[in-house]
């Protein structure tokens, strides 16, 4: 079948990578891709947002499949479009529909689907610029550190953990009068801060039935010891050595069951996959939060321990069949290592040369922030490359990421060299 993957980070390469290897896959596209998956794949130069380029390309190249990388279509509702549209249905859509997508669309939303279905987070309340008064009195009703989120989408970078009161008051009318995250920001949860070790928890469903996928740990701060500004994930590992057999058994029972449980109740069309954000305190899992689909950098360790083909998964998945899979997984451990250009998460420089890539030996190099230029592999991105690495144990995972880390160069490469510091 001819397969369609949208977007262009290292979340989208890593799908490539699995989705290419399958005798299912006689031809495979990403729209936009990278320098990475156009080795792999045939990039196409589509915006993820715009419904009828996308419909138009699906209908020309018979496209039977398609699997969503990003929130943004999945919160506009490219599911539903393809749905309702008579020449677009058979298509085997991964992703949920825009109800479905609203658990990351809004925190608000996530949070009032929580309390819902019993499902244990933080307290919370919400405020918009009308009621920023009475946002400052719930701040103070709080202990330190206070969490401010931005109600919509802000790429990863709408939550702001504060230390000092006043601070926490200036910043909550920064993002309500000021719009710092823009629309994002018209609408801000405050919740209250739950100290402990987070981890991420990754589910395929159909609606009905679920997967859980391996356990994957990122690390968001730019800074080493998780210090400094928040990413979009500056590397991962899988699985999380914490998560032990009796805290995933908790994990199932009062977040994952009650979490699918709660779409089916509603009647949410969901056909792929649910990030859960947690939290370990004192041996008790919280949901900070869900996003709807796979995470990045924790994708580049998920995906590469999963051994059974990925798009027979995929396909059990859009017919509601999950139950029928054997769901396969590597014992060995994975980490990754984001490279990233000097100066992100601000200010930094596109167009850098990449070099040493054909020096990577056992390791996996998905590509994000690349692109090909004049025969030059270049740097177009923020996080621009990620090194997987699969080992007996995390550790020795990551050592192998370092040495290859080491054989590739651009101009002010950094990244963190301090991951899993929090795990020995």
């Amino acid at each position: 079948m001819k397969i369609l993957i949208l977007g262009a980070g290292g979340r989208e390469h890593t799908f490539a990578h699995m989705i290419s290897k399958s005798p299912k896959c006689d031809k495979l596209f990403v729209a936009p891709g990278n320098a990475g998956t156009g080795k792999i794949a045939e990039n196409v130069a589509l915006k993820v947002t715009d419904f009828e380029a996308i419909k138009k390309f699906v209908l020309e190249k018979d496209i039977a499949m398609m699997v969503v990388g990003p929130e943004d279509p999945l919160v506009e509702g490219i599911a539903d479009f393809f749905m309702h549209d008579e020449q677009l249905k058979h298509v085997q859509l991964i992703g949920p529909s825009k109800r479905g997508a609203l658990l990351e669309g809004s925190k608000e939303r996530a949070k009032e689907f929580m309390l819902m279905y019993n499902i244990p987070t933080a307290a919370y309340e919400s405020f918009t610029e009308a009621s920023l008064e009475a946002g400052k009195n719930f701040l103070e009703k709080l202990k330190s550190p206070y969490v401010l989120k931005a109600d919509g989408l802000a790429a990863g970078k709408g939550v702001l953990i504060l230390n000092d009161l006043d601070e926490a008051k200036a910043e909550l009318e920064t993002m309500l009068a000021g719009e710092k995250f823009g629309a994002a920001s018209k609408k801000v949860v405050i919740e209250e801060f739950l100290d402990g070790i987070e981890l991420s928890v990754f589910v395929l469903t159909d609606g009905k039935n679920y997967k859980i996928l391996p356990t994957a740990k990122d690390y968001k701060r730019i800074g080493e010891g998780d210090t400094g500004l928040n990413t979009g994930g500056m590397g991962a590992i899988s699985p999380v050595p914490f998560a032990d057999e009796e805290f995933m058994q908790k994990v199932e029972e009062r977040i994952v069951k009650p979490t699918v449980g709660g779409l089916k109740e509603e009647n949410i069309d969901y056909k792929g996959f649910i990030f859960i954000g947690l939290i370990k305190v004192k041996n008790e899992p919280y949901v900070i939060e869900y996003n709807v689909r796979m995470g990045d950098p924790e994708t580049e360790v998920v995906l590469p321990r999963i051994k059974t083909d990925l798009v027979e998964v995929l396909e059990k998945t859009y017919h509601s069949k999950l139950d029928e899979v054997n769901l396969e997984i590597d014992e060995r451990a994975a980490a990754t290592v984001m490279l990233v250009s000097g100066g992100y998460p601000e200010n930094y420089e596109k167009g850098k040369e990449i070099t040493g890539i054909e020096k990577v030996e056992d390791s996996l190099v998905f590509h994000a922030g690349t692109k090909i230029e004049n025969g030059k592999l270049l740097t177009s991105g923020g996080r621009v490359i990620a090194i997987t690495s699969l080992a007996e144990d995390y550790k020795k995972a990551l050592k192998k990421s370092y040495q290859n880390v080491e054989n590739l160069q651009f101009d002010k490469m950094y990244y963190r060299k301090d991951l899993g510091f929090d795990l020995s």
